[in-house]
């Protein structure tokens, strides 16, 4: 289905700054909607013959709808409309009329113009109309309630036709909550309380107020229950805020254990400032799950740094232990342990600086890469370079891979560009057969360089590691190879992270490793899961 936005620029003439204005309607009109028991519906006009498109639609949650098929994209002209050719031609709320029939369901018409006031603060020319209507199958003797209700909603329709409805939004602010639902208050001009529905009355209660809100100024009331005297100074000043004609930020309050959101919206038809209204939601329990989440994250951040610094100490244990082994081949080993160590430490130290269990990989990329090309015992400079992106990875496929990724980068350093001297096999690794392909000659004026590519496709990461280097010899069987490293790789990628890795001969020379690896893993139901 189109888009409020996609129907206006395909159908009338409207200004991108209408057009915003229309979407803030938009964004706002279910408080409007559920205070009106009614549906509304955006119409803009069509031609100057009195056609209409309906461009958006919303339904109350306090009432049942009048229609049972959503109007959005429907284009109307004729006596159906008429109501809203009034209101948009007069600039005028249109009431009159009698009940029309939609079906089996009778329902009140009603229509307010929408404009969108001048940069000078001027009430601007009408650019659409919101239809009003009401069901009317289960019409009975309002509640004070119901009557509060539709008194506030006919305020908000008149400031709707002023242009100063609805208020500007807050950076970062959302139209979610509170909702007329959680509990409304009205206030008159002095800012006393005269009327609060029965849930807002049960929001006060639990921070602390169990007497009637009735004749409440509410401003001093949010001081006196206020836990934090600057929390309560705040809360005071937002609704004083709206009093004068301003939109303040949304405002919690604290008080006795409990946490109580409200947002106060100004009242004021026809220019008038007579009031405010006051929206609020005992958020209690969400923010009790939000410290809950904040403490756990928090530990499990805690748990990963002292991961990451007993792998750090295991490092500094093996280092030590190097320099005290005679044998050169038992050096090695350890000094190879001790890379691998440290790139597990790596994600260890990223989870334990992030809000989930998830890693931003590309940096830890460049610093194995780093590493490699630091420690790697090779005569030449070879350079390191990036393509693409790993994104962000889950934590049980970030530590894997960045052990494949330490043991590729290191062997396509040290085997790819081996010194003079040394004939030794390339250590990478493979899930397949190779077919033996002659070693290329190495241009001496090209520059030594390992290329990490990365690209997802389909729920899939493909990785590639290739050297511009020696190439594999006309022997080589990654089957067969018995080399440790070789190892851990192939275990790695087909046992941990379920995937593929090939080992074959570069385009331009060299080597290159392919690996494969599947982002959403199966749970033990076999479902798969992200």
């Amino acid at each position: 289905m189109s888009t409020l936005r996609d129907l206006a620029e395909e159908h009338t003439h409207l200004r991108p700054a209408d057009i915003d204005h229309l979407h803030r309607i938009a964004g706002d009109w279910q408080l409007l909607s559920d205070l009106s028991f009614a549906d509304l519906l955006l119409w803009v006009p069509v031609d100057a013959d009195g056609t209409f498109l309906c461009v958006a639609q919303v339904r109350p949650t306090t009432a049942p709808t009048a229609y049972q098929d959503d109007q959005v994209g429907r284009i109307v002209g004729g006596p159906e409309v008429a109501h809203l050719g009034v209101a948009y031609s007069q600039g005028r709320i249109w009431r009159e009329g009698d009940p029309v029939w939609y079906g089996d369901v009778p329902a009140r018409h009603e229509a307010i113009p929408v404009r969108l006031r001048t940069a000078e603060g001027e009430a601007g020319e009408v650019i659409a109309v919101v239809g009003r209507d009401t069901n009317l199958s289960t019409a009975r003797t309002p509640s004070q309630l119901e009557l509060n209700y539709l008194t506030t909603a006919d305020d908000l329709a008149q400031m709707i036709a002023d242009g100063t409805f609805p208020p500007p939004r807050h950076p970062g602010e959302t139209t979610s909550a509170p909702r007329v639902g959680d509990g409304l208050v009205r206030l008159d001009a002095g800012g006393k309380v005269t009327y609060a529905s029965p849930n807002a009355q049960s929001a006060y209660r639990r921070l602390g107020y169990a007497s009637h809100l009735v004749g409440e100024d509410l401003a001093a009331l949010h001081r006196r229950l206020a836990g934090d005297p600057l929390d309560g100074t705040e809360a005071a000043n937002g609704i004083l805020a709206a009093l004068r004609g301003e939109a303040p930020p949304r405002r919690e309050i604290d008080a006795r254990g409990a946490t109580m959101l409200t947002r106060a919206l100004p009242l004021m038809p026809a220019g008038v400032p007579i009031g405010a209204l006051v929206l609020v939601r005992d958020i209690t329990e969400v923010r009790r799950r939000d410290r809950a989440l904040i403490t756990k994250d928090a530990t499990i951040r805690e748990i990963h740094h002292r991961v990451k610094n007993n792998l750090q100490t295991v490092a500094a244990l093996l280092r030590l232990q190097a320099r005290r082994v005679a044998m050169p081949e038992a050096r090695v080993a350890l000094e190879e342990s001790v890379r691998r160590v440290a790139s597990i430490a790596l994600v260890h130290e990223t989870l334990s600086m992030s809000s989930d269990e998830a890693v931003e990989f590309d940096g830890i990329v460049d610093r194995v890469a780093s590493a490699a090309t630091e420690v790697a015992a090779t005569e030449v400079s070879v350079g390191m370079r990036r393509r693409g992106s790993f994104g962000v990875l889950p934590a049980e496929i970030a530590t894997s891979l960045v052990m494949v990724l330490n043991e590729l980068l290191l062997n396509a350093v040290e085997h790819g560009f081996p010194p003079s001297d040394e004939e030794d096999e390339p250590l990478t690794a493979a899930a397949s057969g190779m077919v033996p392909v002659a070693v290329p000659e190495v241009d001496p004026e090209l520059r030594p360089e390992v290329v990490v590519s990365a690209h997802r496709f389909r729920k899939m990461l493909h990785v590639s590691v290739a050297d511009n280097g020696r190439g594999l010899p006309p022997d080589f069987d990654a089957e067969r190879a018995s080399r440790l490293g070789l190892q851990i790789v192939r275990a790695l990628v087909t046992g941990e992270l379920r995937g593929t890795i090939e080992l074959r001969a570069g385009a331009n020379g060299g080597t290159e490793a392919v690996l494969v690896v599947p982002l959403a893993r199966n749970a033990p139901d076999g479902r798969s899961q992200t």
